[in-house]
């Protein structure tokens, strides 16, 4: 009750703040599950297909080991975002079914490495499931959370997990910013219609 309440006098002082233009806030709508004969007839190709028209930039996600496991934790992952400057938040997607997800959510902290161009082969190994991923790649801790800071990285994002949320077979993870930093400036690694990119190219 106390959220409707507080969402309701919000929205009250929007109206009163914005003068007579304003309009009447409206109600909310009835939410509800989504029945499976509702659901769009779309084929999972095809939508991967056209979605992939959306060229990404590439990080691989690390996080420290935590208590009583051998070793730091990553992923490579292309659903990353910036969210909120203040306070400064940042935003990754990574399925449900990961198993490198739950070491990242019980170390708590994660640093995002943004990748370079000709980093590709980096980001192929971090994208294998079950190997030692980290066999071989230079790294030092990230300042704050002592995650994996992966050597030749355009940028780095050292973060605490601040809210995870559902999204379908994904969770969206939110991450509040402790400290970051970038490389001199170069090109990035990008995905783009299934494969890795190049700016110009």
């Amino acid at each position: 009750m106390d959220d409707v309440m507080g969402h309701a006098g919000a929205a009250a002082a929007a109206v009163r703040y914005l003068g007579p233009r304003a309009v009447e806030p409206s109600p909310r709508p009835e939410l509800r599950c989504v029945r499976e004969d509702e659901r769009a007839p779309l084929d999972p190709g095809e939508f991967r297909r056209v979605l992939g028209n959306f060229a990404s930039g590439v990080t691989v996600i690390t996080a420290p080991a935590a208590e009583g496991e051998h070793g730091p934790a990553g992923f490579a992952c292309q659903s990353f975002a910036s969210l909120s400057l203040q306070p400064p938040l940042v935003c990754f997607m990574v399925g449900r079914t990961s198993t490198t997800w739950p070491r990242i959510a019980r170390a708590g902290v994660f640093c995002v490495n943004v990748l370079s161009a000709g980093q590709d082969a980096l980001c192929r190994a971090f994208a294998v499931s079950g190997a030692d991923k980290f066999a071989g790649v230079a790294h030092d801790p990230a300042p704050v959370s002592g995650s994996p800071r992966l050597a030749g990285a355009a940028a780095w994002i050292d973060c605490t997990v601040h809210a995870v949320h559902t999204g379908g077979d994904h969770l969206i993870v939110v991450g509040r910013v402790d400290a970051l930093g970038a490389a001199e400036p170069g090109e990035p690694l990008l995905f783009h219609r299934g494969r890795f990119a190049r700016l110009g190219s």
